[in-house]
């Protein structure tokens, strides 16, 4: 399955059926009077968020969604039936977009939630309605309303508790496989990896998702490689685990570089709480590693995690620091509960 986490979609709700214009005629009834029906509600067009879904790959494929029209009133009195709603199911993280790209229409982060898009038409009265003391016989009807229609535009950003960035070939789906049993694809060569990747990580009895982002270059934010297009999968993580390529050429200048493309994305993950780690230890030899080591602690003014995805050096270590700063992640976020007052 392909990874699509944008997509410009078109929804029209159903119109309204119109009202009927009939009389009762029946043997030795000699005054029958109105009994033109009401014509059917249109159906609408619903988004909904379910489980399963971690792409928007279906609308690829079809773009028009169109609910159905309201049947037309009938005589006898006879409703028109009610035209059948569309739903378009999503993946947890959707953001519905008007046609602008800027506008939000709603945001869809809990499975179950549902989002009315385009109200259907209402049907119109039939003559019947329209009877009183003085018009006994009514000879006309409403038309049916007519539904809404827009263009709108899906995007995705997956929600994980953690993500993790760096340039490419930094270790990023190494530690990815290694940590969850998701399955990446892996090689020596950059922009291995094309497509977010999701996985679920098991330590000390407890779970959390880890989101494995496509590396990013210098120049990202104006489009060069990849671009910054997947940053936006960034924005939902509670904290980033930010890897260096211990076999570059300078650790301090390849973190310098991730943190500027972070900065100047905006929309705050330079703020975020970051655990930094120099990766592939085991590559290199003590002296140099130990040089590496100082060199981007000078640039991070932290002392910096040493792992290796392969052998499985200070991994554990790793996960444990990513925990410690989500839990206090969600305390900052926890509202504290009003002081009681008698």
């Amino acid at each position: 399955m392909k990874f699509l986490d944008e997509a410009k979609v078109y929804v029209r709700s159903g119109d309204g059926g119109a009202g009927c214009v009939a009389f009762r005629r029946e043997k030795f009834i000699e005054f029958g009077g109105p009994n033109g029906g009401d014509g059917g509600r249109g159906g609408d067009v619903w988004v909904e968020c379910v489980e399963g879904l971690n792409t928007l790959i279906d609308y690829r494929y079809q773009q028009h969604f169109k609910a159905r029209k309201g049947e037309h009133g009938m005589g006898s009195n006879r409703h028109g039936a009610n035209g059948a709603d569309v739903v378009l199911k999503v993946p947890a993280g959707t953001q519905i977009l008007a046609v602008d790209g800027e506008h939000l229409i709603a945001d869809m982060t809990e499975v179950g939630q549902r989002v009315r898009l385009a109200k259907g038409g209402n049907g119109g009265f039939g003559n019947a309605y329209f009877t009183t003391s003085t018009n006994r016989a009514p000879k006309h009807a409403n038309p049916g309303l007519e539904g809404t229609e827009q263009w709108i535009w899906l995007r995705l950003k997956l929600i994980a508790d953690a993500g993790l960035v760096g340039l490419p070939n930094a270790g990023k789906s190494t530690f990815l496989a290694t940590v969850t049993s998701a399955k990446p694809k892996i090689a020596d060569y950059p922009f291995t990896t094309l497509h977010p990747g999701l996985g679920v990580v098991r330590s000390d009895a407890r779970e959390f998702v880890l989101a494995d982002i496509p590396g990013l270059i210098e120049g990202a934010h104006e489009g060069v490689g990849l671009g910054d297009k997947f940053l936006a999968h960034v924005e939902r993580c509670r904290v980033l685990l930010h890897l260096v390529d211990a076999t570059c050429e300078h650790a301090g200048k390849a973190y310098k570089t991730i943190r500027r493309e972070l900065e100047a994305y905006g929309e705050d993950l330079a703020g975020k709480p970051e655990i930094v780690a120099l990766s592939k230890a085991d590559a290199i030899d003590a002296d140099t590693l130990k040089e590496q080591v100082a060199r981007l602690k000078r640039a991070a003014k932290r002392k910096p995690l040493v792992l290796s995805s392969a052998s499985g050096q200070g991994v554990p270590e790793a996960l444990r620091a990513l925990q410690g700063e989500m839990d206090a992640a969600a305390e900052a976020e926890r509202v504290p509960e009003p002081a009681w007052q008698p």
